[in-house]
């Protein structure tokens, strides 16, 4: 078994670790945009991360010969170590929640803020928690200013959410509120929008109609962004979207420690000569039990959904291939990234590696070059959006500096 044992191939891990997670939730919120069911998208994205954290185990987790005190995958899942076990399954729970309730943040907060509070939130809980955990092995004084920079990183991501708020409020309040396009297709970001007629809902774009791209961040786009999205937030309050973006945090800064509860055994749950969970054990069954949490619970809501999203079916969701690719590419890159933040932290310690959560700053990359996210925006909008990213980059860099080496 292939093991991380150097604090430079730690941060590799972790460098890698963040351009996947900060990726995976823009894949995500594209399709929602584009009018995918998010209970479709999220079942594709559950199946192929439990498939990458398999291969993981089967490959990485079995290279060289089996030792006593570390065993390989195949070797350790025999062995009696449920007690270990059930704090990774826990984990895979908490993460799953995290998962299922940050879609909806996306919608009602946005890409870039939510990826912020609820990493932030996951850092000042979960990070101080794997700090005693790991028995101090990070260097206290930068590990805990760092999350002192993360808190702020919290309030100013919440004044940000309030300014856009307003700002695109401001924004739809200037223009006339009939938007009737006479029947024809709209495109948002280049993803087509039927609008009904007289005759029926036609696809307009086989008739050879061009559509009329609106501008991003104008109130056109707005509008025609929210006709063609899963989930509606015009009208919504906007407290909605803060507390699911809170209630993820809490969930995410809950599944690092259990995870390091599961591979380092710190409370001595296991009978004396069984060895401790090998990370690949641990993460396949964080990622069986995170996979069939979101999987679980996607199922029930297709029958019963939430927020007046439409309901569906598993024959619905079966037949729609529009976007699974993409939903697939997400799941692959979310089982990677999990996987290489464990390796990372089995070697630096789970507190350092949590400047995973650094992941916001990959995902308003993306908010704004692919989503369009705060063009238009007021002065004050930009302000905020920029001391914010400001302090949580200066936040991640000292979890990363803060980083020790486990003996």
């Amino acid at each position: 078994m292939y093991m991380v044992e150097s604090k430079g191939g730690a941060i590799v891990c972790m460098f890698l670790a963040i351009i996947f997670l900060g990726t995976w939730p823009a894949i995500m919120n594209l399709l929602e945009r584009r009018g995918r069911h998010p209970q479709h998208t999220y079942i594709d994205d559950s199946i192929a991360s439990l498939l990458v954290a398999t291969i993981i185990a089967l490959t990485i987790g079995q290279i060289g010969k089996s030792k006593p005190d570390v065993p390989n995958f195949t070797t350790q899942i025999f062995q009696n170590n449920w007690p270990c076990v059930l704090f990774a399954m826990a984990a895979g729970i908490f993460q799953g929640l995290g998962n299922l309730t940050t879609q909806y943040a996306w919608a009602f907060v946005g890409l870039s803020v939510t990826e912020v509070i609820t990493s932030s939130i996951a850092v000042v809980v979960g990070t101080t928690l794997n700090y005693f955990l790991d028995e101090q092995i990070n260097r206290a004084a930068i590990l805990f200013f760092g999350v002192g920079c993360f808190m702020v990183a919290v309030f100013l991501g919440a004044a940000v959410h309030f300014s856009n708020a307003a700002d695109n409020e401001v924004k739809l309040s200037t223009v006339s509120n009939t938007c009737n396009e006479g029947g024809r297709a709209v495109e948002i970001s280049g993803f087509q929008k039927v609008f009904p007629n007289k005759d029926g809902q036609k696809d307009l774009e086989q008739e050879a109609v061009h559509a009329q791209k609106a501008k991003f961040g104008s109130a056109e786009f707005l509008r025609q962004l929210e006709n063609r999205r899963a989930i509606k937030v015009f009208g919504k309050r906007k407290l909605i979207g803060l507390g699911t973006a809170f209630f993820s945090g809490l969930c995410f800064s809950l599944y690092s420690p259990a995870f390091n509860i599961a591979t380092n055994d710190h409370w001595q749950t296991m009978k004396e000569g069984i060895p401790h969970l090998v990370v690949y054990t641990a993460f396949f069954y964080f990622s069986v039990s995170c996979s069939m949490t979101t999987i679980i619970l996607n199922i029930r809501f297709l029958y019963h959904p939430i927020l007046n999203l439409p309901k569906s079916s598993l024959k619905a969701y079966l037949n729609d291939w529009s976007g699974r690719t993409l939903a697939l590419l997400a799941g692959l890159l979310f089982g990677l990234g999990n996987g290489l933040q464990f390796m990372g932290g089995q070697a630096a310690g789970y507190a350092a590696a949590d400047s995973v959560q650094a992941l916001p700053l990959v995902s308003t990359f993306w908010g704004i070059l692919l989503l369009g996210e705060y063009r238009r925006s007021s002065k004050k909008t930009y302000i905020l959006l920029g001391s914010m990213l400001l302090m949580f980059s200066a936040a991640t860099g000292l979890l990363m500096a803060s980083s020790g080496q486990r003996n």
